[in-house]
């Protein structure tokens, strides 16, 4: 019964912070809070790229909870700013520097649409600069781009991207992208930016070329949100928080075997696992005692042949992509513009 061992993280994850959580591996990182969420800045090195396959660089990772609510979103928008400032010293970028903001995705398609939804509200200018405005003095020459996927265009967006830059010569490039995650608690509530680079469709086994420094021979900055996760990932981070859930009965003493408690709401959603090895295996049968990889390597080897591993989306996505595609693009106008 035990499937062959697969590391789904890497393939089914854009995160470095899902990476991290499944190898278990510590990496140095500065953290700060703000209303509502927190931030974390890392830099893996090239002992990490090699022992988690993720390159080398620099990550932050902005987690939030709800998105919905205005305070946070103003919040979100000052605390991404922040980080968007660092990595444009990180590049040594001038305030004339001309940037190219590319908004990959499909827009047809919701939950890929981030990219190019977020361009619709950045504030456009290199045309400022073909003209005579005194006005072009408060703002960097900034043009934006959706070129869609390979399947509507037929061109890979690396190679589109390197004769557009021939023509528009921008000094870096910021890529705005949905991304896939294997937790449901980090989709629609995690940004993440990295100067790593970008491969797109990654996250759901679509790899396309890279877009980085490396391949484009200019920096990088890519921003993205999962706001999708697999089917089998669902069911193993529903165990998981079955597993959790009569942990925190049987810490309080209310453990039933033949009913489960209501009424916990999610105070049980950061649980220790107090289940013994003999409790998962009455409860899951040997389901329970394989690791959170193993189980998840299970659930696709019976939903794929199936073609039921679909990849799933909050109800409300419609809403959470407006809002989180204004956030984007409000922190990168006050970012990248002085007025």
């Amino acid at each position: 019964m035990k499937p062959k061992k697969k590391v789904l993280c890497k393939t089914h994850t854009d995160l470095i912070e899902d990476v991290l959580l499944s190898e278990g591996r510590k990496v140095a990182s500065e953290e700060y809070t703000f209303q509502g969420g927190k931030v974390k800045r890392l830099q893996l090195t090239a002992e990490d790229e090699k022992a988690l396959s993720k390159k080398r660089g620099c990550y932050s990772t902005i987690f939030f909870e709800d998105i919905e609510t205005e305070s946070i979103r103003k919040e979100l928008i000052q605390n991404m700013g922040r980080e968007l400032t660092f990595y444009l010293e990180r590049f040594h970028i001038q305030p004339q520097d001309a940037c190219l903001v590319i908004g990959l995705g499909n827009r047809m398609s919701t939950p890929d649409a981030l990219g190019p939804k977020t361009l619709e509200a950045i504030t456009v200018t290199n045309h400022f600069f073909s003209l005579d405005l005194a006005m072009k003095e408060d703002y960097r020459p900034l043009s934006v781009i959706a070129p869609g996927v390979m399947a509507q265009t037929g061109i890979e967006t690396q190679e589109y991207l390197l004769a557009l830059i021939h023509q528009v010569k921008p000094a870096f490039i910021i890529a705005i992208d949905a991304l896939a995650s294997n937790s449901l608690e980090r989709v629609m509530k995690t940004i993440q930016l990295t100067d790593t680079g970008i491969h797109p469709g990654s996250g759901i086994g679509n790899h396309r070329k890279e877009i980085s420094k490396e391949t484009i021979g200019i920096p990088v900055l890519a921003i993205g949100v999962p706001t999708v996760v697999d089917a089998a990932t669902i069911v193993q981070n529903t165990l998981d928080f079955l597993i959790k859930k009569i942990s925190y009965q049987k810490e309080k003493g209310h453990l039933n075997k033949t009913k489960f408690l209501t009424g916990y709401e999610d105070v049980y959603k950061n649980q220790e696992d107090l289940l013994t090895k003999d409790e998962k295996q009455n409860l899951l049968g040997e389901v329970g005692n394989l690791t959170e990889e193993e189980q998840t390597a299970l659930f696709e080897e019976v939903l794929m042949p199936l073609g039921y591993n679909l990849m799933v989306t909050p109800t409300e996505v419609d809403a959470l992509i407006d809002h989180l595609a204004k956030v984007i693009a409000t922190s990168l106008n006050q970012t990248l513009h002085k007025k």
